[in-house]
């Protein structure tokens, strides 16, 4: 069973919850569902790494706002890691477990309801930030951008019945690949979730790939061993291109140029 986990401090985090909770029961300080349990929790999501001292659950949801300088409105999901120097939450030079098929139904499902989110770029996200050490799998789900939307619990309502819906069924699953290059709004990537036949682990942007060295390149595969192949943004790996196309060649994962 999944563990749905909300801030108490954030907004959009806790609008998604309550909306969720209102159907479920509550013991010893955790709402109890049929397919899935939630908590609301007093530390930032992005420091939860204690979770696992506390909960035993077969992996985490986390219901999160989502903050950008452009002011772009967007609903993201992605995955948790740092590649350097950890400066939001995690530790340095980690990287969390990915949670490939339910990103992929939670990103497909959100894109058949698109007309309730007109207003919405529906996207992923490049891994970043914690918590990094769980040992299940984990995954952002996050509404952006600004406060307005945060405290909009007509739209936080509307996108936690969304994530109800994908937790009420089994994951279909799909080939796994691990992503290198682009931006860290991926449309390549992104794409491939919606309409493509993968469903996507570890996503390292071109800014990040300058950190990968032969230790964190292993690292990253360790973390997602469930991977059969590598998608590369053929035109944003930058200069560390060949760097990496070297890492792979030391694989037996299948590399896809997109």
């Amino acid at each position: 069973m999944e563990l749905l986990v909300a801030y108490q401090d954030d907004p959009a985090g806790n609008n998604m919850a309550e909306f969720l909770a209102k159907s479920m029961s509550f013991q010893d300080g955790v709402f109890r569902g049929k397919n899935y349990d939630l908590v609301t929790i007093p530390t930032p999501a992005i420091s939860a790494d204690w979770l696992e001292e506390r909960y035993d659950h077969d992996g985490f949801v986390f219901l999160s706002k989502h903050a950008a300088e452009s002011g772009v409105l967007a609903l993201t999901c992605h995955s948790t890691g740092n590649f350097s120097e950890a400066k939001f939450g995690g530790n340095d030079r980690q990287i969390a477990i990915p949670h490939p098929h339910l990103q992929k139904a939670y990103l497909q499902t959100l894109k058949e309801n698109e007309s309730q989110f007109s207003d919405f770029q529906i996207t992923i996200e490049a891994t970043h930030h914690g918590p990094t050490a769980l040992k299940k799998p984990s995954i952002f789900i996050e509404i952006g951008t600004t406060g307005q939307q945060w405290d909009d619990v007509q739209l936080c309502s509307s996108v936690a019945a969304i994530v109800d819906s994908v937790m009420k069924k089994p994951a279909k699953e799909f080939p796994v690949a691990v992503c290198f290059g682009g931006t860290h709004y991926p449309t390549k990537f992104t794409n491939e979730l919606l309409t493509g036949r993968h469903a996507l682990g570890t996503v390292v942007p071109k800014h990040a790939l300058g950190s990968i060295d032969e230790e964190m390149f292993g690292h990253i595969l360790e973390q997602n061993n469930m991977a059969k192949s590598a998608l590369l943004d053929w035109g944003g790996l930058g200069p560390n291109k060949q760097k990496i196309l070297d890492f792979l060649d030391s694989t037996n994962l299948e590399v896809i140029k997109l």
